[in-house]
């Protein structure tokens, strides 16, 4: 049987205030040993995506800007499939376009005078200081296509009215670990892995999915995943959420998620 894991990144595989992932080698080693896809399922933008794979040596489909498109790598797959064709990769959209969400905030912003920021709004240094990034890494996060994520300036008991206020534009929120995210109505961190999930059916045959995530907007990917998991956050708390079969590492971050891995696949392997 084929195992394919879907994982997040920020507060998952990458620590959520460094980004580090110096803990997570050894199982990642492990996993490319064994030929087990790491896709990541994140928030991050193409051009985040890209950086991390090179960095951690992985060459597998990805999922970008929670959902809004999978980028799959050409020839990655032995069969055709409806995609779109650009550069090297075979692209999946879900989502609505970048100036289609920037333009529902702007017109949100006017109609309540809430204080929204989004990555749009800000440069590269503010994005690199407000997410404590490297300003090139900024530069990265500010590349979204499908997605556009924002700082809500306002008392949380505003919360449901902005929720309602995207929902009547025709779009969907995400809460992250840090940040408000903008989509469209069809982008679907799990639309997109159930998508996935049948392609490496059609390769593989069999196949079993685990998933690992720490927030929210997370919870759409854990949901058609065999076998959902959770890392704890930097408050040492599980994200309050009862799913079938659901497992909750002790660790945190990429302590969590070496956990998840060990458990599930390289000692279940042995």
């Amino acid at each position: 049987m084929k195992q394919v894991l879907f994982t997040d990144l920020d507060g998952t595989l990458l620590d959520l205030f460094d980004y580090s992932y110096d803990a997570a080698l050894p199982a990642l080693k492990a996993l490319k040993k064994r030929n087990i896809p790491v896709v990541f399922c994140t928030a991050k933008t193409l051009a985040e995506n890209e950086y991390y794979q090179k960095e951690l040596g992985i060459e597998d489909p990805f999922i970008v800007d929670n959902g809004g498109a999978i980028f799959i790598p050409d020839n990655y797959f032995s069969f055709g499939f409806e995609c779109k064709k650009k550069g090297n990769y075979c692209i999946v959209e879900l989502g609505a376009s970048y100036g289609e969400l920037r333009e529902a905030l702007k017109e949100i912003r006017e109609e309540t005078g809430f204080k929204i920021t989004g990555f749009g709004d800000m440069t590269a240094e503010e994005v690199a200081e407000d997410a404590n990034l490297s300003v090139e890494m900024a530069k990265l996060a500010k590349e979204k296509e499908y997605n556009e994520s924002f700082i809500f300036g306002e008392p949380e008991e505003k919360e449901a009215i902005l929720f309602k206020k995207i929902k009547e534009k025709g779009f969907n929120i995400t809460h992250g670990g840090r940040y408000y995210n903008i989509h469209g109505k069809n982008a679907d961190k799990g639309k997109a892995v159930r998508i996935l999930t049948e392609l490496f059916k059609r390769e593989y045959g069999e196949v079993k999915t685990i998933g690992v995530g720490d927030s929210m907007n997370d919870i759409p990917m854990l949901k058609v995943v065999e076998q959902p998991a959770l890392v704890k956050n930097k408050k040492g708390a599980w994200l309050d959420v009862s799913l079938p079969n659901l497992y909750k590492a002790k660790g945190e971050g990429p302590d969590g998620w070496v956990e998840i891995v060990e458990k599930f696949i390289i000692l279940h392997d042995n």
